[in-house]
């Protein structure tokens, strides 16, 4: 499909300003496990997904992951190209889920565009303050959520990404992505075990009761 048909507010452009996008936008085919943007010593450019799944995580000075965010087809990450808004300092490392399909948008383009055009400045902010919107729902989560319910919440997330309820996933990468310690995850995920809401066995897990994960979400 074209790029256009991709970029949210195409018609809100002008001819030239469509131009200057679709001329300057180019296409990656990025391997799953590939680091796309690796902090604000890159800036990559602005990343439209057409297939795919990015994850957004930060990474502490002891070399701790959490996820921030996840992408997928149609949107867009506004933090690769940081760089281009000198208030916006963000240590954020981008990296595909999934073999992924996707535009880059060269980020002095699209800054060009942006002072241009008021709708492209309205929609950087909108997908500004959606960001900041699911950042601030994570440290909520992390300082006030105990960690069973996060825990929980993650695999019924997963089980619906995947369409499946046995996972293909390690207890390190579970951890990775909810800022904890793989024998945190491994500890919990043995009590989940032992209550009959999982089955565990080597870089799998099985969702065996998924009603009741949805309880422990819920209390």
């Amino acid at each position: 499909m074209e790029f256009s048909e991709y970029f949210p507010i195409w018609d809100k452009l002008t001819a030239a300003q469509q131009q200057t996008l679709s001329g300057s936008a180019f296409r990656r085919t990025v391997p799953k496990g590939t680091v796309i943007h690796n902090g604000n010593m890159d800036c990559t450019g602005l990343l439209l997904v057409q297939s795919g799944q990015l994850r957004a995580y930060i990474l502490s000075d002891e070399g701790r992951e959490v996820t921030l965010y996840r992408l997928f087809e149609r949107d867009i990450c506004l933090f690769s190209a940081s760089c281009i808004m000198r208030s916006i300092q963000f240590e954020v490392i981008i990296e595909a889920e999934k073999e992924t399909e996707l535009w880059v948008i060269p980020p002095q383009i699209y800054k060009q565009v942006m002072e241009e055009s008021a709708p492209v400045a309205n929609f950087t902010n909108e997908i500004m303050a959606a960001r900041f919107t699911e950042v601030m729902w994570l440290v909520e989560q992390i300082m006030w959520k105990s960690f069973d319910k996060r825990l929980a919440a993650f695999l019924l997330e997963e089980s619906a990404l995947e369409g499946t309820d046995s996972l293909k996933i390690t207890h390190e990468i579970i951890g990775n992505h909810l800022g904890t310690a793989r024998e945190v995850v491994t500890r919990m995920l043995r009590y989940f075990q032992s209550e009959g809401m999982v089955r565990l066995a080597r870089g799998t897990v099985e969702l065996t009761d998924k009603k009741r994960l949805q309880e422990i979400c819920e209390e």
